[in-house]
């Protein structure tokens, strides 16, 4: 910490001068990527070089040359302003596209040396989540931690065998996510992940003591941890204590006491969290390191050293593929399938099954139980999701038949009970889906979304399908009240790029919604649904699945006709559809469009998009929430002048039952049909 006595780097290097040298180079590259950038953050990979040289070097099993091997250790940068390090690694490991002309261009636009670590897509191999937002790492190696485990207890220790290994600072174990993260994690005794904390004692505002007296060993240890304290200098000692973490029957966090910036004038200072960009200072650290290579130069037998590092894993793949090439084909294919995120051949099938079922039998219930309905015939064939709730099973309606509850008896179990978590339990599910292998869904009420918003967006921004199971959608919800009763949240999530937010009406609609969530694999789902009964308005089956187009024409009027189109999602198409029938009955031509995904309505084509909403008719929308966005609809391709009316909220909701929140806010059929006729 910074309170400790300055460390003799000379007595350091002269005692483990391969080591010193090895992690010298992290430090260099890091001082000369920096400078260059004139941005970044020097101080964190150089107090964590020595810890990160001996991981690499000694325990982290990986193969360079086939960064995706599944059995591979996971490491995850949680403090990502750090990135450096994780470059510095990637690069001197021989990661293919980690070369040295990336790292010179650190921070530059087109660069996969972004100023944090970035999955997005697989932006660079060896990157295993996006950790910019403090936090989010730690939280997120959770679901990795879980996603082994549950692998493990499905295919075996031959096939599936390795740690999460996790760098983590103040500022990720300051935020509140990481405390539902670890407590999650001690309850279910994730032994397969170890968190080293640099423990350097300073933030950007100074020393930590400036807002915090926490004891973060005791914070840990009080959360079910084994609990681990180490120079984070001295090589040996790390090597030992990274030994006994992997023997561990907890998860693990080493307390690692380091010098942030370590070397520079800028040492154990605030100024040393940031960027050391002075030549004089770069200069001067260099020296202090026994560096005298010019900027990006690596010798080319340190290069070697760390090359030979990185190909050190081969022989173990080599041996792991074996092994999964010796099971029986039927467990190998479905290893291999899991592992490439495909969906089973019956999904489509059990899909369309379900729907005829629902179009003879006509069932009336609440989109939550529509959902439930779906998943107790989809979980059994596809067995590699994982479900769970923060502490509302019964009224997310997320657990099904034999799943079985995931416990530290109970590997093989597919349902967690994430607490009052829903930030960790958001960050977790981007780690099971980060990891591969699984399919996670998690459940909460919509106005939740609050909470796990910061890993929503990531799942968005990394592009993982992450399934979020959000209930209670609206006003409809009732006498709890406007702080459970979302209104801006629709708005919320449709504004996020990259994320599919369906608001089904019915069943049929849900059963649709499902199958694209499930099969879609850059792209996360939110499925907003109502805690109120809804009817079922699709009483026809189609094989084809109507949710894909985004929206559809539920009922029209006859041809020439149609003066009016009614526009509305979930439990609102209803009311449109009684809306259609008071117009009709005065000789009003009205059409109803079901709008259950706007992203992929808006990824249609133009001439599908005008032939569910020509020009022409005057349109109305209707939904239970903000107005916010529906301008995109009600105007049209090229605009109009009224821009249509919307029936919906413009504030906060109440605490009443539905019905009677429904008309008070003037959300009725009698409205809707009274805005259509003010239009024509």
């Amino acid at each position: 910490m910074s309170d400790q006595q300055p460390p003799d780097l000379d007595a350091l290097r002269a005692a483990h001068p391969d080591h010193w040298r090895r992690a010298s180079a992290i430090r260099a590259l890091t001082l000369d990527a920096v400078a260059a950038a004139k941005s970044g953050h020097s101080g964190m990979p150089m107090g964590m070089a020595d810890v990160a040289t001996v991981l690499w070097s000694k325990h982290l099993k990986f193969d360079a040359s086939h960064p995706d091997w599944a059995d591979r250790d996971r490491f995850i940068l949680s403090n990502g302003h750090g990135s450096m390090l994780l470059y510095s690694l990637l690069h001197l490991t021989g990661f293919a596209n980690m070369t040295i002309e990336q790292i010179r261009n650190f921070r530059q636009l087109g660069s996969v040396t972004a100023g944090h670590p970035e999955y997005e897509y697989r932006h660079s191999a060896g990157i295993e989540a996006t950790t910019g937002p403090l936090g989010q790492g730690i939280s997120m190696s959770v679901g990795f931690a879980i996603a082994e485990e549950s692998l493990r207890a499905r295919f075996g220790r031959k096939i599936v065998d390795h740690h999460t290994y996790v760098m983590c600072g103040d500022g990720c174990l300051m935020e509140g996510v990481s405390q539902e993260a670890i407590a999650l994690a001690g309850r279910l005794e994730l032994s397969k992940l170890i968190v080293m904390f640099d423990d350097n004692g300073i933030t950007i505002d100074g020393k930590v003591s400036l807002s915090d007296i926490t004891d973060q060993r005791q914070r840990f240890m009080a959360s079910g941890w084994d609990v681990l304290e180490v120079d984070g200098h001295d090589p040996d000692a790390i090597d030992a204590v990274l030994t006994q973490a992997k023997g561990g029957k907890k998860p693990t966090m080493i307390a690692c006491r380091t010098h942030i910036a370590l070397g520079s004038s800028a040492q154990d200072t605030a100024k040393g969290h940031g960027a050391l960009t002075d030549p004089e200072v770069v200069s001067a650290t260099k020296r202090a390191y026994g560096w005298d290579e010019s900027p990006f130069h690596i010798p080319d037998d340190l290069k070697a050293q760390w090359e030979a590092i990185g190909s050190r894993g081969a022989e173990e793949r080599a041996a792991w593929e074996g092994r999964v090439a010796d099971l029986g084909s039927g467990k190998r294919g479905e290893f291999e399938r899991v592992t490439s995120g495909t969906a089973p051949r019956k999904l489509s099938a059990t899909i369309k099954a379900l729907k005829r079922q629902i179009a003879e039998s006509k069932p009336s219930v609440a989109t939550r139980k529509s959902s439930e309905m779906v998943l107790e015939v989809v979980n059994p064939i596809m067995t590699e999701t994982i479900g769970g709730s923060a502490d509302l099973t019964g009224s997310n309606n997320t657990l099904t038949k034999g799943m079985g509850i995931f416990s530290p008896e109970n590997r093989a179990g597919r349902y967690i009970y994430y607490g009052i978590r829903e930030h960790g339990m958001a960050a977790a599910l981007n780690g099971m889906a980060l990891h591969g292998g699984v399919r996670p869904y998690g459940g909460t009420f919509f106005c939740f979304t609050d909470y796990a918003r910061p890993a929503m967006r990531l799942s968005a921004l990394m592009g993982v399908p992450v399934t979020y199971v959000m209930t209670h959608d609206s006003i409809g919800l009732g006498e709890d009240g406007p702080t459970h009763q979302p209104v801006e949240h629709l708005a919320i999530c449709r504004a996020t790029p990259n994320m599919n937010v369906f608001r089904p009406c019915d069943t049929a609609e849900t059963a649709e919604a499902w199958e694209l969530a499930l099969t879609s694999e850059r792209t996360p789902s939110v499925l907003s649904l109502t805690r109120q009964n809804l009817p079922t308005l699709r009483t026809r089956f189609s094989a084809r699945n109507l949710v894909a187009q985004g929206a559809y024409v539920l009922a029209d009027a006859e041809a020439g006709k149609r003066l009016v189109i009614l526009m509305a999602t979930g439990s609102e198409v209803e009311i449109a559809m009684e809306a259609r029938s008071l117009l009709e009955r005065d000789g009003i031509g009205t059409r109803v469009v079901s709008m259950p995904c706007w992203e992929l309505f808006e990824a249609q084509d133009e001439k599908y998009r005008k032939s569910v909403l020509p020009a022409g008719p005057v349109r109305v929308a209707v939904e239970a929430g903000a107005r916010m966005g529906w301008d995109r609809w009600l105007s049209g391709e090229r605009g109009r002048r009224d821009k249509g009316s919307f029936v919906g909220m413009d504030g906060f909701g109440a605490s009443a039952p539905y019905e009677e929140l429904y008309a008070h806010f003037g959300i009725t059929a009698e409205a809707v049909s009274n805005a259509a006729r003010a239009l024509l």
